[in-house]
């Protein structure tokens, strides 16, 4: 109620407001309000305070490091948070003008002019972006080449053939089969990856002495570290008997698109058949 309508109300009706009859019509009046701001608390509950939103901190951001190459390519390296991610990308950005020259060497200039790296700092980020297992250092696929975290511990000759070996996968993507034997894509990568070394001689010749299959490849260990040792010895005698460009023809005709068989592509770029040229490597790794 309002104040002034009270007091001319009860001052018309005769009422002498003197003594303690004013102090007390105050104290009615005060009980009356405070409980008149009750009910309205009551009835309308003020609307509470939206909870202050918890901002999660941003996660680490990825960095890229361009490198020029002095054939006119650029290598972009995408280096993903990790311990030791920096250091590792620093390391590939050293050895990748000479990776891409040893590259070009083999395979001529015909390749892509960007190189796209990725070092990634978890297993579960290489496996992604990569598709390698836990014992896979390097993976390439159509887009990148991808190091694994474990590549940091590498030293620097082992780092270098790797590189290497990568980047020949990455330079010859675009020529090569879905369906290429891989035993081959992969000992022409180890062979440019890979210095260049004296047959083994005949104590380990026996043990080498064999075209590797997909299996050993796929097999962790022991056995898929010899089906590449294989697959290598047979590109280094090719590239000895035949020259570096008859392993390329070589290349070319087994895994390129539309490529023949094995024995057929042998018989068209060495001249020679198979069973041959298996003669003449085992021959050739005897020393």
């Amino acid at each position: 109620m309002r104040r002034s309508t009270t007091f001319a109300g009860t001052e018309s009706l005769g009422l002498k407001l003197v003594g303690t009859a004013r102090p007390l019509l105050v104290l009615i009046l005060l009980v009356e309000l405070i409980a008149a701001v009750a009910v309205l608390n009551r009835s309308t509950p003020a609307t509470p305070a939206p909870p202050t939103p918890v901002v999660a901190p941003a996660p680490p951001a990825a960095n890229t490091a361009k490198v020029a190459l002095p054939d006119g390519r650029t290598g972009q390296i995408l280096v993903l948070p990790g311990a030791r991610t920096a250091h590792l990308a620093d390391r590939i950005g050293g050895e990748l003008a000479d990776a891409a020259a040893a590259v070009t060497a083999f395979w001529g200039a015909d390749w892509r002019r960007d190189v796209a790296v990725v070092v990634t700092g978890t297993d579960e980020q290489f496996a992604v972006m990569g598709g390698g297992g836990a014992d896979i250092a390097a993976a390439t696929t159509p887009e990148r080449i991808v190091f694994a975290p474990r590549a940091a511990d590498m030293s620097d000759a082992s780092l270098r053939i790797v590189l290497r070996h990568e980047l020949f996968h990455y330079a010859a993507r675009q020529a090569t089969a879905v369906d290429a034997p891989r035993w081959l894509t992969e000992g022409v990568a180890d062979y440019v990856g890979r210095p260049a070394a004296p047959p083994p001689g005949p104590d380990a010749a026996a043990g080498l002495a064999r075209l590797p299959t997909d299996l050993d490849l796929d097999t962790p260990g022991a056995t898929r570290s010899l089906a590449y040792d294989r697959a290598w010895w047979f590109s280094r005698f090719v590239a000895d008997r035949y020259g570096p460009d008859g392993l390329r023809r070589l290349y070319l005709a087994a895994c390129g698109a539309g490529h023949t068989d094995v024995a057929d592509a042998v018989r068209d770029t060495l001249g020679a058949e198979l069973d041959q040229v298996l003669i003449a490597w085992r021959q050739w790794l005897s020393g």
